[in-house]
This record gives structure tokens, C-alpha cells and sequence, in this order.
């Protein structure tokens, strides 16, 4: 059939008709949008009123720290000496004594963050940002400027605690790093590159992230809110204007922000500052064994039906873990009731667990399952003996102690094989070239060494040179390094 053609008039009454509907339902349409953008404006208005007025709260207690310290430098009268032809014994005979080399000193500044967290002057910061500065200044946001003195620092968590004499003063309140969860809003504020009073806002990118090589104790917060040089010691806010960490470190390949940034936890943070200000150390808690992580083949060898927990690999004889009966091959699934997921957060657990503390430890061994108490004690050498006061060691950065049986064996060394570096301050000359704890030194300028005596007697010899020569071990490598000292 043949459509019948629809009279010109009808057309033209219907196209009316299409045309005024089609007005009516734009119309709905742009109200509806109007609408719901105006919804949408209004709520990012209060997200970022919301954001203002945490700042604001939080602000006051945020400091500027400034550090300075006198540093000797030789340097020839002539000028540059590259490679200390000047400082040369046969050098100064042959041209005379005007061609020494003479000290020359000269004030190294430095800056950084912190925030106080009690109304009489204590103040969170990082180890890194006061480090063995000669005076420490700190300005509050109000203006006012105080000298501030060190209660405490723990090179090993990057945490210091420093005082300034003041009363009645603004205090950031303390979170529960715990609590947080990734993709979270948090506020960053401090003085980067010296710009007082700066905020940048991200999220949560990331929990537990260690074997960094920042510090010998990682559990780290990595953000994307931007931290720069001159954040380190500031907070690490969350939306309730909690400090949940202390931003100290950033990832970049051009020494500024690349959208990763990570803050010391504030639950770590707690646990080292009560330390710091009861006893100006921390006094950390050892197990005494070697553990290792899981992958699913080895979980699966062990009787995991996935993987979970750590593995013990070594027990050393004489720990604690030892006289409780833990054993090679055992797997830690639990501490206190609460899951073990890698190494690095139980270790971090054992170490802030003060000595004479009594763990439950939930274990599978031979695929039984069992629970242990240890009764952890004090980590050998977290007591500094005297001879680490030594001058020479200061400028190294570096704190070593005797090679004792259980150190040997816990670290797979012969006893008297050298001496043990039990502390590398970060940032040091020690650090610069690789220096961790638990590398052993066999030699020094060339001498062997079995004791920290022997070790300091060899080192005395480079109170003259300016020089010292180190044979560093790490397990099957070994390696020398040369440090130019003051």
C-alpha cells in the first residue's frame, strides 16, 4: 500500500506541537542540570570550607625550624687543592710549610618543620632536620622565635624531640596511623624551601612501605600531597585534623616534588617520643631470630594453603626467642592476636616493645599450629658505650660495638672478625658511602681489628692523615672505603 500523505495544514499543527514539547522537556532538562550543578558547586563549597578550617585549627602548631653548625674546612692558601697535593707531607718539605693547608670555618645552615604536642614546648621533628646542629631556632606562626634544645633523637626512625621554653602554646593533637586507610584525604603543612605556613592537600596513596634505605625502621605513609625540601618534621593531617605522621622523606629524580612522599606513622612516632623524653633514647626490643618473607611456593612446602605470615629462618642461641622454643622453620602468623603480614612491620613491632615485656606469638610449625610467650629483652648494643663518644667516630657518623657470639652467629660472622657498626646516623659521611648497621669492619688505615679497641687505637692514626680507611664487610662482599675527615 501506498502511505497515505498527510494534509499540509496537519503538518503543520503537528510540527507546532513536536516543537512546543521539545521546548517544555529542554527546559526540564536545564532546570534538572542547573539543579544538580548548583548540588555539586555546594558541596565542593563545603569540602573546601571544611579543608580551610582544619588548616586553620591546625596551623598554629606548625613551627619553622632552624639549625646552624660551625664546620672546619682545610684549605690552601693558594686556593683550591683537588687532590690535596698541599696537605702532603713530602709536598710541604720540598716547597716549605707556607704551602699547608689551614682550617677554615664556617657556619652550615639548615631548615625545616615540626609541630608541638604539648601545651609547655615539646615539639616533633625529624632526626635528619636538627641532626648535631650547633643551635636549633624555631619560629611559631604567630611570629614569636625561641632557641630550642634536643630532649632526644633516633637516628634509627628519623624521630627527634626538641623543647623550646614557652607556655600555654597551640598543640596539634595526635591520630591513630592505624586507623588510616588508603585513598584518604590528608593535609600536608611545613616550610618548603623556606615558605613558611604551606599546605598542600592529597590522598593516601599507600601503607607499610619499607626497605626504603631511608632509615634502618620503615613503615611508612606514602602520600601525593606535594612535600618538598623544608617539609621534613611537619604533619601529616587527616580529615578530623589529627597529625597521622611526621612527612620526612620524598622519592624524585630532580630533587623536588614527583608525587611521592612519605611520612614516618604516628603511632612509631608516639612510641620513640615517649622514649626521647622519659630517657633522651630509645631503648629498643629484641627477638633474636632471622626472618624472611613468604612467596607461595614456600608457603605451600610449609602447609599454607595461601600465603600468610613470616618465616623464621635462624634462631640465634642465647635470645629470647631461643629460651622460649622458637625454632628454625616455625611461621609467625599472629603477634598479641593480630595478623603478620612481612617482615618489616614485625620488626618494627619487636623493636618498639619495651624489654621485659611478655608476646604471644600464633605460630604453624609442621603444620601444627601453636602458641608461644616470649619474654623480649633489650637489643644487644642499643646501649652506647663510652668509647663511641670518640670525636673521629662523630664525624663518621657511626656507632660500633664488640662482635659478641650471638651477634656473630645472628649476623654470620666468625666472633672477633671485626667490629660490628651497630648505628649509621643518616645523612652522615658513614651513610654517604654506603655504611649500614650490621656491616662488620675488619680493617682500619690497614690494620686488622677484632675489638672496638683494637678499632680505635687503629683509628687514632687518622687524627694526622685527615683520612680513614675502612675494610667494610656485608656478609660475602667485601669492599674498602676512604672518608676525609676534619
Amino acid at each position: 500500500m501506498v502511505p497515505r500523505e498527510i494534509p499540509l495544514f496537519k503538518k503543520s499543527l503537528l510540527s507546532l506541537i513536536a516543537a512546543f514539547f521539545l521546548i517544555v522537556s529542554t527546559g526540564q532538562q536545564a532546570a534538572a542540570r542547573t539543579t544538580v550543578d548548583d548540588e555539586n558547586i555546594e558541596l565542593l563549597a563545603k569540602t573546601s570550607k571544611a579543608i580551610a578550617e582544619i588548616v586553620k585549627e591546625a596551623m598554629p602548631a606548625v613551627v619553622f625550624v632552624q639549625v646552624e653548625k660551625t664546620v672546619e674546612q682545610r684549605v690552601s692558601p693558594f686556593g683550591q687543592d683537588p687532590f690535596g697535593m698541599f696537605n702532603d707531607p713530602f709536598f710541604q718539605r720540598f716547597f716549605g710549610p707556607q704551602f699547608r693547608q689551614r682550617p677554615r670555618k664556617f657556619k652550615q645552615r639548615g631548615q625545616g618543620s615540626g609541630f608541638i604536642i604539648s601545651p609547655d614546648g615539646y615539639i616533633l621533628t625529624n632526626n635528619h632536620v636538627v641532626g648535631d646542629a650547633d643551635t636549633i631556632s624555631v619560629k611559631l606562626a604567630d611570629g614569636r622565635k625561641f632557641k630550642a634544645k634536643v630532649i632526644g633523637k633516633d637516628p634509627q626512625s628519623d624521630v627527634a624531640v626538641i623543647k623550646i621554653n614557652a607556655k600555654n602554646l597551640p598543640v596539634l593533637p595526635l591520630g591513630n596511623s592505624d586507623n588510616i586507610q588508603v585513598g584518604e584525604w590528608v593535609i600536608a603543612i611545613g616550610n618548603p624551601f623556606g615558605l613558611t605556613q604551606t599546605v598542600t592537600v592529597g590522598v593516601v596513596s599507600a601503607k607499610g612501605r619499607s626497605r626504603l634505605g631511608i632509615t634502618d625502621y620503615e613503615d611508612y605513609i606514602q602520600t601525593d600531597a606535594a612535600i618538598n625540601p623544608g617539609n621534613s618534621g611537619g604533619p601529616l593531617i587527616n580529615i578530623h585534623g589529627e597529625a597521622i605522621g611526621i612527612n620526612s622523606a620524598i622519592f624524585s629524580r630532580s630533587g623536588g616534588f614527583m608525587g611521592i612522599g612519605f611520612a614516618i606513622p604516628i603511632n612509631m612516632a608516639k612510641a620513640v617520643e615517649k622514649q626521647l623524653i622519659k630517657n633522651g633514647k630509645v631503648i629498643r626490643g629484641w627477638l633474636g631470630v632471622v626472618i624472611q618473607e613468604l612467596d607461595e611456593d614456600l608457603a605451600k612446602s610449609f602447609g599454607l594453603s595461601k600465603k600468610e605470615g613470616v618465616l623464621i629462618a635462624e634462631v640465634a642461641e642465647n635470645s629470647p626467642a631461643k629460651k622460649a622454643g622458637l625454632k628454625s622453620g616455625d611461621i609467625i602468623l599472629k603477634m598479641n592476636g593480630q595478623k603478620v603480614y612481612d617482615i618489616g612491620e614485625l620488626r618494627n613491632k619487636i623493636a618498639l616493645t619495651p624489654p621485659g615485656t611478655k608476646v604471644t606469638f600464633d605460630i604453624l610449625r609442621e603444620g601444627k599450629h601453636k602458641s608461644v610467650t616470649v619474654t623480649i629483652e633489650e637489643k644487644p648494643g642499643t646501649v652506647t658505650v663510652a668509647a663511641n663518644r670518640h670525636e673521629i667516630l662523630k664525624q663518621l657518623g657511626i656507632v660500633v660495638q664488640d662482635l659478641s657470639p650471638d651477634l656473630a652467629q645472628q649476623f654470620g660472622y666468625r666472633e672477633g672478625q671485626g667490629v660490628l657498626v651497630a648505628e649509621v646516623e643518616p645523612g652522615s659521611l658513614a651513610a654517604s658511602v654506603g655504611i649500614q648497621s650490621g656491616q662488620l669492619i675488619e680493617e682500619v688505615n690497614r690494620v686488622k681489628v677484632h675489638s672496638v679497641k683494637e678499632f680505635l687505637k687503629a683509628l687514632s692514626k687518622s687524627k694526622t692523615t685527615k683520612r680513614v680507611l675502612l675494610k667494610i664487610r656485608d656478609g660475602d662482599i667485601s669492599r674498602y672505603v676512604a672518608l676525609r675527615i676534619q
